[in-house]
């Protein structure tokens, strides 16, 4: 083997003295679409991009795509992996063929990541400065603890180069800026490369996790934006998951333009779980879509997100429906003769969501009223329960007697009750509302000219005292777990309700009784037709009964558009129990705000009515019976106006009209 000086210093040891190994860019933004990296990225797009409005469920929340995962990059001399000349007048600069160079003591990965690093290559030239340059090449790539080089003679004109190499083996794990990541998440991501040596394949199968566990858990903003190996062996992953920097709400006309909003901004944004500074989730999203429609004050709903993964812009854009409105009309009946009627309706009252309903129906005969005051339990205020007030005095025909029901001098027997009601309402555990009130009521059962009228002409009890007036003094109690989309035109979920109303023994009457009552629905929705919105197949099962005392007024009764249609109100029954089931098919008409449905009703006293005899001794009565027929759905500012045509199991044909759905 011939010698040469300069192979004094062919063999070189060092220690990595490099703060870290890249494993991306420094940097990142969330791109979404193709923008400039350095401008901020618009989330969605125009409002209608990601409206959400009735029928559609609040599960419609923007779909926002990230980056899924930032590519590896060890560190890499400028040029193409060329590395600039050393300057060191120490190391010399005799050049020899490299006709070999080998990297030992890592992977075949490492091994080929060490080779794109450095200078030297099989077949070209290298000499002590370059071998230097080398070594500190590998060391930047933060991969390598220590690098040895070592160079041995084949002949005169050249050389085999070996990089003895130890990597950096990964120990522990830190998080930067994570608080929807948890370490455990993160410590299972990154379970493979811990205790091992660093491997570049193995972090980016950790980083792939993390970004797969934020869109499995419904954080669409959240991602890795950089992973780090630092000598030490502690693996960095530095994370953005899509800080809210704002929290805003705007309010938009029907054609999609800027208004002002009655609405206080304040007050929408306090109802939000959503709050500047927090991380940005589906799940929180939805929960905070709910709670703006369960405030009856809007039609649709658009989600707006602007920013970038480390900080973001929410915007609620809103279309307002009409809150007040004022009716003023009159007519003629039988019970009041000629007569006059204003109502106002408040929905929103101070632009804080408070409800005002007053009605007032003035004759010559008769003057009637029923005004309600509604402060709603917000949730942003869990420590204060929602509560209304009530107060009434109505006349109308007998709503629990059919129209067979005669008095003695002919008339139709007249209800009128006096009275009022408060009830105080709050959640009773997750998804669990409930209500407790207090009502007090004078009930009377009058001729068309007023007097007191308590048995038809058959001798029907028709009040539960001798003297025609009932009071009744009850205790109500309601419990109820709603999971619809949309309260007010439910797509998809279900509502279940449980109440009771213990009367107390008190006045006129001295009634004791406990009415028990529940109802539960069912909203599926189903792509029949294969229409943008879908179809609903809404299912409903309700029941109650009476324990103790039943005045005739109280009865359960069946038939009409509020039960079984195709039938009239009462028609089948009145008694002290019932069941009653009912299906409806509802299809979207195009893009129209009507919808068709077909449906079917069955119901049943379950023989629990009272014979009512009419003349000839024929009952008037039935106890059970079937509807069904078809009707439209118009989704107005009013509120969803029904028309339903149905045809009872009797061969009768009934035109039954309403606000709102059935059930």
């Amino acid at each position: 083997m011939i010698r040469y000086p300069w192979l004094a210093l062919s063999t070189l040891t060092a220690a990595s003295a490099v703060g870290s190994a890249a494993l991306a860019a420094p940097t990142a933004t969330l791109p979404v679409a193709a923008t400039s990296p350095s401008e901020p990225v618009a989330l969605t797009s125009a409002p209608s991009a990601t409206s959400i409005a009735p029928p559609t469920p609040i599960a419609a929340t923007p779909t926002i795509t990230v980056e899924a995962v930032p590519e590896f990059a060890p560190a890499r001399p400028a040029g193409g992996g060329r590395l600039p000349q050393s300057t060191d007048t120490t190391v010399s600069d005799y050049a020899l063929t490299a006709t070999s160079v080998r990297v030992l003591g890592v992977s075949e990965e490492l091994s080929q990541i060490a080779l794109g690093a450095i200078a030297t290559q099989p077949g070209g030239t290298t000499s002590d400065r370059q071998l230097a340059v080398d070594v500190q090449a590998l060391i930047a790539t933060g991969l390598f603890a220590e690098v040895d080089v070592v160079s041995t003679i084949v002949n005169d004109a050249g050389i085999d180069v070996v990089y003895q190499v130890r990597p950096v083996v990964a120990r522990s794990l830190q998080l930067q800026n994570a608080r929807a990541l948890t370490p455990e998440v993160a410590q299972q991501a990154f379970q493979t490369q811990l205790g091992q040596p660093v491997s570049p394949q193995a972090m980016r199968q950790g980083v792939e996790r993390v970004n797969q566990w934020y869109e499995d858990n419904g954080y669409p903003l959240a991602r890795v934006i950089d992973a780090q190996v630092q000598t030490d062996g502690s693996v960095q992953v530095a994370v953005a998951e899509g800080q809210l920097r704002s929290v805003n709400v705007r309010f938009f006309d029907s054609d999609g333009q800027p208004t002002d909003g009655r609405s206080q901004p304040e007050f929408l944004t306090d109802q939000l779980t959503l709050q500047p500074g927090d991380i940005f989730s589906v799940a929180a999203a939805e929960t905070d879509l709910r709670r703006l429609y369960e405030l009856g004050l809007f039609q649709v709903i658009t989600v707006d997100l602007q920013g970038d993964a480390n900080q973001t812009d929410l915007t609620y854009q809103l279309r307002e429906v009409p809150a007040r409105g004022v009716n003023v009309g009159g007519g003629y009946s039988e019970s009041t003769g000629v007569f006059g009627t204003v109502n106002y309706n408040d929905r929103n009252l101070g632009g804080m969501g408070q409800n005002l309903d007053l009605n007032v129906q003035a004759g010559r005969r008769d003057l009637q009223f029923d005004g309600e005051f509604r402060n709603p339990y917000r949730a942003s205020q869990p420590d204060t329960p929602g509560y209304s007030a009530s107060a009434f005095r109505q006349r109308s025909p007998a709503s629990n007697f059919n129209a067979d029901v005669r008095l003695p001098n002919g008339d139709r027997p007249q209800e009128g009750r006096f009275g009022g009601n408060f009830t105080l309402e709050r959640p009773v555990a997750e998804d669990w509302q409930a209500a407790v009130g207090l009502d007090v009521s004078r009930v009377s059962i009058r001729d068309g000219a007023g007097d007191l009228a308590p048995r038809d002409r058959y001798g029907n009890p028709l009040s539960f005292s001798a003297t025609g007036i009932d009071d009744l003094v009850t205790v109500q109690a309601n419990v109820a777990n709603d999971q619809r989309d949309n309260p007010r035109n439910p797509t998809t979920g279900s509502h279940l309700s449980l109440s009771s109303e213990q009367s107390l023994p008190v006045g006129s009457g001295s009634i004791l009784n406990n009415r028990l009552e529940a109802n539960y629905a069912q909203f599926v929705p189903t792509r029949l037709f294969g229409q943008e919105n879908p179809e609903v197949l809404a299912v409903n099962v309700q029941a109650g009964t009476t324990i103790g005392d039943l005045p005739p007024h109280q009865a359960f009764n069946l038939g009409g558009s509020h039960s079984i249609r195709g039938y009239n109100f009462s028609e089948i029954g009145g008694g002290r129990s019932y069941a009653l089931a009912s299906a409806e098919y509802r299809v979207p008409i195009l893009t129209t705000p009507l919808t068709g449905v077909v449906f079917a009703d069955f119901g049943t006293d379950l023989g629990s009515s009272a014979p009512v005899q009419g003349e000839n001794g024929e009952e008037v009565r039935q106890g059970s019976g079937f509807g069904y027929g078809a009707g439209l759905r118009l989704d107005s500012p009013l509120g969803v106006i029904r028309a339903d045509l149905g045809f009872s199991d009797r061969g009768n044909t009934r035109l039954h009209f309403g606000l709102g759905h059935r059930f």
